[in-house]
């Protein structure tokens, strides 16, 4: 009997399923019906390799060979942004109607189609997908549209008339001048005051004229990065001559940039200026001149000495391993080192004398904030500023990569007038003048950054 019933429900559960499974399935395909009907142009996007968007007798006609890149072909040759053409075949495939107007068109012209067609081409097919579009629904800005090849009219969403009004300016790549600014070992700069070199070396940017010094961290970087990618605001002219570079101040420029890429063989001038408040570029690897917005003017228009490195030592506080401070006879040295599971800084790594890891720390942090406020560029002898050699600091770090380095400084004493004082940093030939306060965290005894006895409890001792 147990078994009977027990077959009967087996039997009963798997004719629901099989109901279940046969309804949803119809379902899917019912969706999948109405997905299609609803849909306008299902086209895999990378399989596009040509658009035409013809508005009138203006035609824009972009291509590609495979997977890209895009280029314009139509109304002029010349190479496509990327983004804007895949953006744009992107809002066309897949293309969804937002309601059927009428299942057979009678008259699109009515409409207004077609104001404005696209077509697009798919690999290994040679007739495109035609859309033609008209007028807009007064009703609710929708688009009055239909495919060339489908008997209905039909209403597109309106946000896809941002896409049909683009133009050849917006499809165009408009960093034309690029180049691989990591490559580039050396820069000159030529402004209206101002006029210097640099060189690229492993540890950074150095300037050599009109002053032999360290760049600042960054700085050239970003000009260069600034430089690859400008980007047109207009183009002024496909082919310049002597007649265009004269009229937009191009011929003898207000700024001129060389750049040298020994990798590639080759040097690439910049020349920029402006007329009225419009700026323009051309270089000396192009046939366009470009009109551009933005302060790369501005930037180079920076003088020496605001591109120069300011920072006196160029470490970070928390790589640091050891601290040495040399002065008038006294020499005190601070290491970090681990004890049981906690880094400490030692006085005597020896006795394992502990120091005060917080005015340890606040030294180093001092040293790594420390910057110019002027530079002495030939200093002439060093006994004038006091730096005979005056106070030594010594700063080791190791950073995440295992790399050990020191950092080597000498200061000198205060100048009454300026409130300055004098630092030398191994290895340059300038000084670097800083704000004289800094005198006031240099340790004022071999004390000075010993940690201070644990406090007991009132009332009691630390006797035994």
């Amino acid at each position: 009997m147990k078994l009977k019933t027990t077959l009967v429900l087996v039997a009963v559960f798997a004719a629901l399923l099989a109901l279940v499974l046969y309804f949803d399935s119809k379902g899917e395909k019912t969706k999948a019906a109405e997905e299609k009907t609803n849909t306008l142009i299902d086209l895999a996007a990378a399989d596009v390799r040509k658009v035409a968007l013809s508005r009138g007798l203006e035609a824009i006609v972009l291509e590609r060979d495979g997977a890209g890149p895009w280029r314009l072909t139509s109304p002029l040759e010349a190479p496509a942004d990327d983004s804007e053409v895949t953006a744009f075949v992107g809002s066309l495939t897949p293309l969804r109607i937002e309601r059927v107007v009428e299942k057979v068109a009678g008259d699109p012209a009515a409409y207004e189609i077609p104001k404005t067609e696209v077509s697009l081409w798919v690999k290994d097919k040679d007739e495109p997908v035609r859309l033609l579009v008209g007028m807009e629904n007064p009703l609710d800005k929708s688009l009055f549209a239909k495919r060339a090849d489908d008997p209905r009219l039909v209403l597109l969403a309106s946000t896809l008339k941002p896409s049909l009004e683009k133009t050849v300016f917006d499809f165009r790549l408009k960093d034309v001048f690029k180049f691989a600014a990591e490559e580039v070992k050396r820069i000159r700069v030529r402004a209206k005051d101002v006029a210097w070199t640099a060189r690229r070396e492993e540890t950074g940017w150095k300037l050599e004229s009109p002053v032999a010094a360290l760049a600042a961290k960054g700085s050239l970087d970003s000009l260069l990065e600034a430089l690859a990618g400008l980007k047109a605001k207009s183009f002024v002219t496909e082919e310049k001559t002597a007649a265009v570079l004269g009229s937009y101040g191009l011929a003898k420029p207000d700024y001129e940039v060389a750049l040298s890429l020994p990798g590639a063989d080759r040097e690439i001038v910049f020349a920029l200026g402006m007329r009225g408040e419009a700026q323009y570029a051309t270089t000396s690897l192009s046939t366009k001149v470009v009109s551009f917005e933005g302060p790369l003017l501005a930037d180079l228009d920076r003088k020496v000495d605001e591109i120069r490195e300011k920072k006196v030592a160029d470490l970070y506080a928390w790589d640091a391993k050891s601290v040495l401070v040399r002065r008038d006879g006294l020499e005190i040295v601070a290491v970090k080192e681990k004890v049981g599971e906690e880094e400490k800084w030692l006085l005597d790594p020896a006795t394992k004398a502990e120091a005060d890891r917080t005015k340890v720390e606040d030294f180093v942090r001092r040293i790594e904030g420390l910057e110019a406020a002027a530079f002495v560029d030939a200093p002439g002898p060093l006994a004038g500023y006091g730096l005979d050699p005056g106070t030594e600091i010594r700063i080791k770090t190791r950073d995440y990569q295992d790399k050990e380095k020191e950092i080597v400084l000498f200061v000198g004493r205060e100048d009454a007038a300026s409130k300055q004082v004098a630092v030398k940093a191994a290895g340059l030939e300038y000084l670097f003048l800083v704000d004289a306060a800094f005198l006031a965290d240099l340790p004022q005894g071999k004390n000075a950054w010993q940690a201070e006895a644990p406090k007991t409890a009132e009332g009691q001792t630390d006797k035994k």
